[in-house]
């Protein structure tokens, strides 16, 4: 751990955003705490993916890479098998994308978003002692130009140098960032998604050969719909996702249970094989993609407010790449408050923007660019250029170091958003901001 800092920080959510903040703040020396709604911890969800550029967060925590080893054990290991991509109406494998080679300070981690968030869970409270208050919904935030604070729904006030909301889409701390309620609509898209054990999957010859193949990643591609189907922990655990077009009015949610009918209506036409694999899920969630406009800022009036994670910047999971950049927030940050110290919070908080803003957009930009891909093949191309309908990963994205370019870059972000400023006029006094949640 660095050379304490002074510099208090209060994190609302204990998602992958979150706890890589608080890590990452706890690493470069600030005291942290975090504020979560759910009363307990629950290794609930399906798969999640983390890139290269997530894999050489994870290798940094803990003694000789301890974490990521851990989150290596219980993720699928597609060396060999790779991701074999099918025509949707044939079932022909068009494409075999072998998979990158993952190294040991940035290895490509796929699994069960609970047990891998688990694992991080536990590494932030248990092993670094950072304090995480579970059961604690956040009634109000609020800031002035030396604080900003929440307030529980118990009335309890906790003040802090700054707050980082990493509460996802749903982010409260929104409100108050930009000054109006920004609500969530339909990005035109849904998912149905399932995590079922292999039991009735290997006693059908139609579906056995997944789960004798140990770890597996397949899909399927067709007209606005794609269908990805993956086996884990050797071939002894399920789970699929088929993303299709859903126009669900999400002013009050956007999960439900799924229905297998819904799902076996849009698989009309397709490859046996798919709807063999459906079958035999006993439940199922019905996901509707949200979207949002690109915000104009995730930082407060008062800078003592940042927006992080799904809370700023929510992704398509064709990116494969939500909770990576989520990661690289709060590394970035986390960097820059180290850097800046506490007599300039709010500018390093600024200068967090400055580096992170237009590389999140180009990332989320990855995200469109697969889905209306596949979603609209050409497959006359696929058939003399199979390598077209590849799952894309660029270098740009998963060779990329978030800590060492927030090294890097920070002096000359730090003078941009000075330039220009009038100190005098900064330092009168402005009405503290109140939001309530």
């Amino acid at each position: 751990m660095a050379t304490p800092t002074g510099i208090k920080i209060i994190i609302v959510g204990a998602g992958f955003g979150g706890l890589t903040a608080a890590i990452e703040c706890h690493r470069q020396g600030h005291s942290v705490e975090i504020y979560e709604n759910f009363p307990e911890l629950k290794t609930l969800g399906d798969i999640i993916s983390f890139g290269a550029n997530a894999g050489r967060i994870f290798a940094r925590w803990g003694t000789d890479r301890e974490i990521a080893r851990q989150l290596r054990a219980v993720s699928i290991d597609l060396t060999n098998y790779g991701f074999r991509i099918h025509k949707y109406d044939t079932g022909e494998v068009v494409f075999h994308q072998r998979s990158p080679p993952g190294t040991d300070d940035a290895p490509i981690l796929n699994g069960h978003r609970g047990e891998l968030h688990e694992i991080v869970f536990n590494y932030a409270r248990n092993t670094l002692g950072i304090p995480i208050h579970l059961g604690q919904h956040v009634s109000q935030y609020f800031e002035d130009d030396e604080q900003a604070g929440i307030v529980l729904a118990n009335g309890t006030r906790v003040t802090a140098d700054l707050v980082i909301g990493a509460d996802g889409v749903r982010s409260k701390a929104r409100e108050l960032v930009l000054g109006y309620v920004d609500k969530p609509k339909s990005s035109g898209y849904a998912v149905w998604r399932a995590w079922f054990p292999n039991d009735d999957m290997i006693r059908d010859p139609r579906t056995k050969e997944f789960c004798e193949n140990g770890d597996t990643f397949n899909g399927w591609i067709g007209p606005d719909v794609h269908f990805l189907f993956s086996t884990i922990k050797g071939g002894k655990d399920c789970c699929w996702v088929l993303t299709h077009r859903d126009e669900h009015d999400i002013d009050e949610s956007w999960s439900f249970p799924g229905k297998l009918e819904e799902v076996f209506a849009v698989l009309e036409g397709w490859d046996p094989v798919c709807k063999a694999i459906v079958e035999k899920t006993p439940s199922l969630v019905d996901w509707k993609l949200v979207y949002r406009d690109p915000l104009p800022t995730w930082v407060s009036t008062h800078a003592r407010i940042l927006l992080l994670g799904d809370a700023a910047h929510p992704f398509l999971p064709t990116s494969a790449q939500g909770a990576t950049q989520a990661m690289e927030d709060g590394v970035t940050i986390a960097v820059c408050l180290r850097k800046g110290g506490k007599q300039a919070v709010q500018d390093a908080v600024r200068a967090h923007q400055e580096i992170r803003y237009d590389r999140v957009r180009a990332v989320q930009k990855t995200g469109e660019e697969t889905r209306d891909r596949w979603h609209k093949t050409d497959w006359a191309k696929v058939s003399q250029e199979p390598e077209s309908i590849a799952f894309r990963r660029e270098d740009w994205i998963h060779g990329f170091d978030a800590e060492a370019h927030a090294e890097t870059v920070f002096e000359d972000a730090l003078k941009k958003v000075r330039g220009g400023q009038d100190t005098q006029e900064s330092a009168l006094p402005v009405a503290p901001a109140v939001v309530a949640a």
